[in-house]
């Protein structure tokens, strides 16, 4: 509570800094430059960059306004003003194949059965598929979870000895389809519980976006979200405090056996050499990777000490990201961007003069500025 108050502190006093014509503020909180896409909280009919004139390409979505933000720079406040909606197309389509639904860009195509589990991923920048062949990704994997000891705390070896696909759809509806993004909503149910989730393909990203809301009311059930994918090494890495580590994607031996999950920040990363695929999380943290199925853990619902633990609403969001290269291949930046969004909100007392303001850059990709506070006695940056 005392972060967000901290911040919408620091977002005021930001405000107050723009000229007097603005209408919205953006603020990159990440280390690092690209492209974003920031939800706006408001209706708008289009945004341009003050001091630029440069129109944006908006999108009207349920909640506000999606704004296409091209190579924003790291650590950057920056101010629109009301202006004419930019005519731009994109690469972006929806169209029909019978039953089957596919998105495409000029990067990927995704296929989604009539039940919406995703049938194939085709990397176009790459040539290849994602996916192994016959395999659907996203699968939404219910174990049985009845550790030995430490209910709450502990995972025991055998937990996926007994495995349930989350096949009941009670709903599949295309929601949102323009020049920025478009979101299938598939919603299925699973004995007493309801898991909804929005997908989201972005105009200029492979990133798939999974935005879940789960009303669980299980017990001892384990769920995972897993990805049997086309690639094949004998490693996988995990982001961890900065930096990361390796673990072997085989049970060869003890050591092996003892690693099946795996706590990792913000991302988990299998490649063999020119191509990979990450598993980036904003709230989730265990995962495993057994050969080429990568797997994250969502809710455990155990009942000791709390008998009603993980009963309820959940929110939580994670992505599927190919790449070509390794992990260095934009992981940690598209991690970065699902965990700390860009900031979008409408102004409503600027009264400054500065039109973009960076408070700090770095310039080695090995580098990366993780936090920024005002000095103790007010008088610079920390």
């Amino acid at each position: 509570e005392l972060g967000e108050q901290s911040r919408d502190a620091a977002l005021s006093a930001l405000e107050k800094s723009l000229p007097s014509g603005a209408s919205a503020m953006v603020v990159n909180p990440t280390t690092f430059t690209g492209d974003r896409v920031g939800l706006l909280p408001d209706s708008v009919d289009g945004l341009v960059v003050m001091g630029e004139g440069r129109s944006l390409l908006t999108q009207a979505v349920d909640g506000g306004t999606l704004v296409d933000l091209p190579q924003l720079p790291a650590f950057t406040v920056m101010s629109l003003s009301s202006g004419a909606a930019s005519n731009q197309s994109t690469s972006l389509t929806v169209t029909e194949d019978g039953d089957s639904l596919i998105v495409e860009n000029s990067l990927m195509r995704v296929t989604f059965a009539s039940n919406g589990d995703i049938t194939s991923i085709f990397d176009k920048e790459a040539s290849r598929e994602v996916l192994t062949e016959g395999e659907v990704g996203n699968q939404l994997l219910a174990m049985e979870d009845r550790p030995l000891a430490w209910d709450a705390w502990d995972v025991d070896i055998f937990y996926d000895d007994r495995v349930e696909k989350l096949d009941a759809v009670t709903r599949i509806d295309l929601i949102e389809e323009g020049p920025i993004r478009a979101t299938l909503l598939v919603e299925r149910s699973y004995r007493s519980s309801t898991i909804t989730q929005r997908i989201h393909i972005y105009h200029n990203s492979k990133r798939i976006d999974f935005d879940t809301h789960i009303d669980w009311h299980e017990s001892h059930i384990l769920l995972k979200a897993a990805f049997p994918v086309d690639v094949l090494s004998p490693t996988a890495t995990f982001d961890i405090q900065w930096g990361n580590v390796e673990r072997n994607t085989h049970r060869n031996t003890s050591w092996d056996w003892g690693r099946f999950e795996t706590a990792a920040q913000k991302w988990a990363d299998l490649s063999e050499g020119n191509y990979g695929v990450a598993l980036l999380n904003d709230s989730k943290y265990g995962y495993d990777v057994l050969h080429n199925v990568m797997r994250l853990s969502l809710l455990k619902s155990a009942t000791m000490p709390d008998p009603i633990a993980d009963q309820g609403e959940h929110r939580m969001g994670y992505s599927l990201l190919p790449h070509t290269g390794d992990w260095r291949n934009g992981v940690p930046e598209n991690a970065y961007d699902l965990n700390d969004p860009v900031i979008l909100r409408p102004v409503s007392s600027a009264s400054g003069d500065a039109t973009m303001h960076q408070l700090v850059s770095v310039d080695s990709r090995n580098a990366v500025i993780e936090t920024v506070k005002q000095a103790e006695d007010g008088e610079g940056l920390i």
